[in-house]
C-alpha cells in the first residue's frame, strides 16, 4: 500500500457528469503517485469496509469515465448523525480509514454530503486521526451555497430547455384538434433552478414557450394558474408548463407528495405533472399530456454542457490539490467573473458555509407575475448550458460508456452492519 492513499466516494442522486470529476481525481492523483480508492456506494461503502482499488483500472478506462454518465462506483442516500448519536459509525469509519492508511477522503455529492464531510473531518480530528477531508460538488438542483453553479445542473438544465423546446413544437403542430395543454415536470425540492432552465427554451416573449414556469418559490394558486392557462390557449391556441416536483401551496405544503421520507428525512416528491394535468383536464376541460423525465435529465450525457463537463472536471482536479496541499474542509466552487463572455474560476470555500445551505431563486430572476424568468436570469442560466460535449459513438450507433471492473480491495476488518 502507497504511504499516501485517497479515498473518493460519490454520494446522493447521480449526474451526466459526476463521472468526470471522478475522472479528474483519479487522473490527478496518479499524477501525485496517490492511490485512489474508492467507496462502493458512497459512505456504505466506507463504513462496511467495501473498497474498489482503482489503480486496477487501465488509463483509458478512467479516460473514458469523463463522458460516461451515472456513478462508476455506485451512490446512497445515507446520512451520518451527530457524533453524539452515531458514534459506533464515526468509530468504524476512522477504523477502515486506519486499516487501508487513507489520509486523504473526497466525498463528491451535494448539500448532505457536504454535510457529511465536515463531520468527517471534524471526528478525525476529535479521535486524532491525520485526515484531509475535502468536498467535491455536484447536484442537478443547483441548490448548493457559496459557489455559483453547480457540476451537474448545466447539462441537466440544457437537458430541460431542449426538451421544452421539442416538445413545444410537437403541440403547437396539434394544437388544433389535439393537445391545448403540456405539463412538463422536472426536478427541484425547494430551489427552481432546473425549471427556471425551462425558460430558456423561448425568448421571454409573450407568446414564446413555455408559457407559464411554476417554482417553488413562489406559492402555487389554483385558481390564478388555471386563468393564466386559459388566457394563454385563447391567445397562442396552446400552453406549455413547466413546474418544478417542489411546488407548494400558500399553507408551504407540497403540491403533490409521494409520502415517506427518504434516507436524508427528504418528502418523497413525485407526480406534480400529472397532478396539474388532471387539475386542467377536469376545471378547463382541455386535452392535456404530460410528462416526467425523471432520471433521463440527470443522466442525459448525450446532452450534455460543455461548460458543465469543464467545470466538473476542473473541481475534481482542484479537490485532489487541495487534498495534498493540506487544505481540510473544504470545497472547490466555481466563482463567476463575467457574464458574456463567460468567466469563471475555481477557488476553495470552507464546508461550513455549504454544508445544509440551499441556495434558492433570487426574486430578480422571477418575473413579477411570478410565472416566468427575467433577463438576469436568462444572463445567468446561457453560458451554463452552452456548447456540446458529445461522447463517442459505435458503428452501433449508441454511444461508448465505460463499464469499470471495480476491483475490490481486501477487507482487513471484521465485517459490520450499517443500520
Amino acid at each position: 500500500m502507497s504511504a499516501q492513499t485517497l479515498l473518493y466516494a460519490q454520494s446522493g442522486g447521480v449526474t451526466a457528469v459526476i463521472n468526470a470529476s471522478a475522472s479528474a481525481v483519479i487522473q490527478t492523483a496518479r499524477a501525485h503517485k496517490v492511490k485512489v480508492l474508492a467507496a462502493r456506494n458512497g459512505i456504505l461503502g466506507a463504513l462496511g469496509e467495501d473498497l474498489i482499488d482503482t489503480s486496477k483500472e487501465p488509463i483509458s478506462a478512467i479516460r473514458a469515465l469523463a463522458h460516461t454518465p451515472g456513478g462508476a462506483f455506485g451512490s446512497c442516500r445515507f446520512k451520518l448523525k451527530s457524533l453524539e448519536a452515531d458514534r459506533a459509525h464515526y468509530q468504524r469509519l476512522i477504523e477502515v480509514l486506519a486499516a487501508h492508511k487513507v489520509r486523504y477522503f473526497l466525498y463528491n455529492g451535494g448539500n448532505d454530503s457536504a454535510d457529511t464531510a465536515a463531520k468527517v473531518s471534524r471526528i478525525a480530528k476529535e479521535f486524532g486521526y491525520p485526515l484531509i477531508c475535502v468536498g467535491v460538488p455536484k447536484t442537478v438542483d443547483n441548490d448548493l451555497a457559496v459557489t455559483d453553479c453547480c457540476p451537474g445542473f448545466g447539462s441537466a438544465a440544457k437537458y430541460t430547455a431542449v426538451s421544452v423546446l421539442e416538445a413545444s413544437l410537437d403541440v403547437a403542430a396539434m394544437a388544433e384538434t389535439s393537445t391545448k395543454v403540456f405539463v412538463y415536470e422536472v426536478m427541484g425540492r425547494h430551489a427552481g433552478w432546473l425549471a427556471a432552465a425551462g425558460g430558456l427554451a423561448g425568448d421571454g416573449s409573450a407568446s414564446a414557450p413555455p408559457h407559464i414556469i411554476l417554482f417553488p418559490e413562489v406559492a402555487y394558486d389554483e385558481a390564478r394558474f388555471l386563468t393564466q392557462v386559459k388566457a394563454v390557449v385563447a391567445k397562442v391556441g396552446y400552453c406549455v408548463v413547466v413546474v418544478s416536483e417542489g411546488l407548494r401551496d400558500g399553507s408551504g405544503r407540497f403540491v403533490a407528495e409521494a409520502g415517506g421520507k427518504d434516507a436524508f428525512g427528504h418528502s418523497q416528491l413525485g407526480g406534480v405533472g400529472p397532478a396539474l394535468a388532471a387539475t386542467v383536464k377536469d376545471k378547463l376541460g382541455m386535452k392535456v399530456h404530460w410528462a416526467v423525465p425523471d432520471y433521463l435529465q440527470r443522466s442525459a450525457r448525450h446532452l450534455a454542457s460543455a461548460t458543465d463537463h469543464a467545470q466538473a472536471l476542473a473541481v475534481g482536479k482542484a479537490a485532489v490539490e487541495y487534498a495534498l496541499a493540506g487544505r481540510n474542509a473544504v470545497m472547490p466552487v466555481i466563482v463567476r467573473s463575467n457574464d458574456a463572455p463567460y468567466r469563471w474560476k475555481i477557488e476553495a470555500a470552507p464546508l461550513d458555509k455549504v454544508a445544509n445551505h440551499e441556495k434558492t431563486m433570487p426574486k430578480s430572476f422571477i418575473r413579477k407575475d411570478g410565472f416566468g424568468i427575467t433577463a438576469a436570469c436568462r444572463r445567468y442560466l446561457q453560458p451554463l448550458i452552452a456548447g456540446e460535449a458529445p461522447p463517442p459513438y459505435g458503428k452501433d450507433g449508441l454511444p461508448t460508456y465505460v463499464r469499470l471492473k471495480n476491483v475490490a480491495v481486501a477487507k482487513k476488518l471484521p465485517p459490520y452492519a450499517v443500520k
